[in-house]
């Protein structure tokens, strides 16, 4: 039998948790995961998805998927020991041509590529400045790389100027930040970075996650948004949130992809992703890049659902992308708002610390190509009312 006595110091931080009104739960979705779900057996509409083109459960990514798969499910071994599949390489390549870049290696999630990707890049004797809003990632790569860690405040130019003034130029510098925040939603200063790690011969990691497939004119994310200007040196990006799959990359030169082959451990020592998730994920791609009213559409649904939002007496945080956050302030309160919108049947998750920061539990509203202006307005509504009852 197990040791009782783990389970014995565990519980009462369980307890503690359910509290404080930090306690998860998780909820189970019945069929795809798109926008109109069935979530514990309640028919929902989804406003907490990534999937912000709407293209996991589009039917031309399905049928990549499932033609993948007559083939079989799993790739089996790592990619250095026969898991290299040939539509990971038709991906890869597509990938690199469509953000400008020489290269692009697949990771199983993004998680695993920044903490690749740090990992093998950074050691004991470099630096990196990071933005404090940061992924988790992002934050756990840098930390465990074993490199000194510069936290800098959330888009602080001068923090970040005065940090790579105050580095030792023998050593190696990067900048790491997201390109949009999971959290906030708003947009790194990133023409403003590039400048600043140009100048003192830094490098620049940039996470687009959350901007690739959403961001540009074709899809391409932050540096077909902003210009080639702020290309930086290592460009990752998800294929679950945008691309509707599952797994990420890192795109680059051709020394950096070819480094990474050989140093990033979360690459080398992993399973190769299954065959059949690039190749919807490839589908996907070819959509975000040909049907550029679906982007669009979702940019249109956003100004709609910010305007209405302001016309109810609603104050969002200041973004221009798909995640739209309500500050609610106390974990409890944003529980609330949450419950009665469920009740309302939208689902719109509550994000509350260590999140987001002490204070600042809110909803983040996420917006999809695959809504409907109808129901965008009814979720402004639900909102507006479920805001006013728990206030009141």
């Amino acid at each position: 039998m197990p040791d009782a006595g783990l389970d014995a110091r565990l519980a009462p931080r369980l307890a503690q948790l359910r509290a404080r009104d930090r306690y998860r739960t998780r909820r189970v979705i019945d069929g795809g995961h798109g926008i109109h779900a069935v979530v514990d057996g309640r028919r929902l509409v989804n406003f907490c998805s990534n999937d912000y083109l709407g293209l996991a459960t589009h039917p031309q990514v399905r049928a990549a998927a499932q033609a993948a798969l007559s083939d079989g499910c799993g790739s089996t071994a790592s990619p250095l020991l026969g898991g290299h599949n040939r539509h990971h390489r038709a991906l890869e390549d597509a990938l690199a041509e469509a953000t400008g870049y020489p290269r692009a290696l697949l990771f199983t999630s993004g998680w695993a590529a920044n903490m690749g990707v740090l990992r093998a890049l950074l050691g004991r004797d470099d630096l990196l400045i990071a933005d404090e809003l940061n992924h988790a990632s992002l934050i756990d790569g840098g930390r465990l790389s074993g490199a000194r860690y510069r936290r800098v405040a959330h888009g602080d130019l001068a923090g970040f100027a005065a940090a790579l003034d105050a580095a030792d130029r023998q050593v190696q510098r990067m900048v790491v930040t997201d390109s949009v925040f999971s959290m906030d939603g708003d947009l790194a200063p990133l023409s403003e970075l590039r400048v600043l790690t140009r100048r003192a011969g830094a490098d620049l990691m940039v996470d687009d996650a959350h901007g690739f497939g959403v961001l540009g004119t074709r899809g391409g994310g932050i540096v077909e948004h902003l210009g080639e200007a702020v290309r930086p040196e290592v460009y990752v990006a998800t294929l679950g949130k945008s691309l509707g799959s599952a797994g990420a990359f890192v795109a680059g030169s051709e020394t950096l992809i070819e480094y990474l082959i050989q140093r990033a451990r979360s690459w080398v020592f992993s399973t190769a992703p299954p065959p059949a998730l690039s190749a919807a994920a490839l589908a996907a791609l070819r959509i975000v890049q040909g049907d550029p009213e679906r982007r669009a559409h979702l940019h249109a649904l956003i100004a709609r659902f910010r305007a209405g939002t302001a016309g109810a007496g609603l104050e969002l945080m200041p973004s221009t992308t798909p995640i739209q956050p309500l500050l609610i302030g106390a974990d409890a309160d944003a529980l609330a708002v949450s419950a009665k919108l469920m009740d309302a049947g939208y689902w719109v998750a509550a994000i509350r610390p260590p999140t987001v920061p002490e204070g600042t539990s809110r909803l983040r509203i996420t917006l999809s190509a695959a809504h409907t202006e109808a129901e965008v307005d009814g979720l402004v509504a639900a909102l507006a009312g479920a805001y006013s009852a728990c206030a009141a």
